[in-house]
């Protein structure tokens, strides 16, 4: 029987594809390959820390203002996830760049999810309401989300995984961001095993 690997999820807001994957994990196309060992977040009240409580996964808000460097942060939460034995890190609305130090402990064993259609619509300050925003402002007819590996660059690592949705003739921020996250649901788990599997055939 496989052991399943241990997820650690990196969150900064209300974690909703952090619940995606705890679901997948749960009884969806992660059973059995997945479980979410911990979650890590920057903000003390992201509702996601609230989401991993209720399923009795452990939670940890990690305070950036504690530590003289992001090396040193990094540091303590690779400290935190060792301790957790965890074996592949997935940034789920995770806001802050990655140093590399977290990059070089989980090389290949790291992904973020964007909710765009990368390399369009990436970069600094490119998250959340910005990305649909930009895409609306573009006109462009298509957009959707993107699972990559991480690297020392916002959003710029290997493509994984890309759904795409339309963009409709009356959209509003809202709606796009809505059409684009139920992909991101769908996808993320999904990418994931992807990922998991490919570990276990190096």
């Amino acid at each position: 029987m496989n052991i399943p690997v241990r997820l650690g999820v990196l969150i900064s807001g209300g974690g909703t594809n952090l619940q995606a994957i705890m679901d997948a994990c749960a009884h969806g196309v992660l059973k059995s390959s997945a479980v979410v060992a911990a979650v890590v977040s920057n903000r003390p009240d992201a509702f996601g820390l609230e989401r991993a409580r209720r399923a009795g996964i452990p939670a940890l808000y990690a305070d950036t203002k504690k530590f003289t460097s992001r090396t040193e942060y990094y540091a303590s939460i690779l400290s935190e996830l060792s301790g957790h034995g965890v074996d592949m890190v997935c940034l789920a609305g995770y806001l802050l760049k990655i140093e590399s130090n977290m990059i070089d402990a989980f090389a290949g064993r790291m992904v973020n999810i964007h909710p765009g259609l990368l390399p369009r619509f990436g970069g600094p300050g490119m998250y959340g309401s910005h990305v649909h925003q930009a895409v609306l402002d573009a006109r462009e007819t298509v957009s959707g989300a993107t699972v990559h590996f991480v690297d020392g660059e916002y959003d710029n690592g290997p493509i994984i995984m890309q759904g795409k949705v339309p963009v409709l003739p009356g959209d509003t921020l809202e709606i796009l961001a809505g059409r684009v996250l139920a992909v991101e649901h769908a996808i993320y788990p999904a990418a994931i095993l992807q990922v998991i599997q490919g570990l276990a055939h190096r």
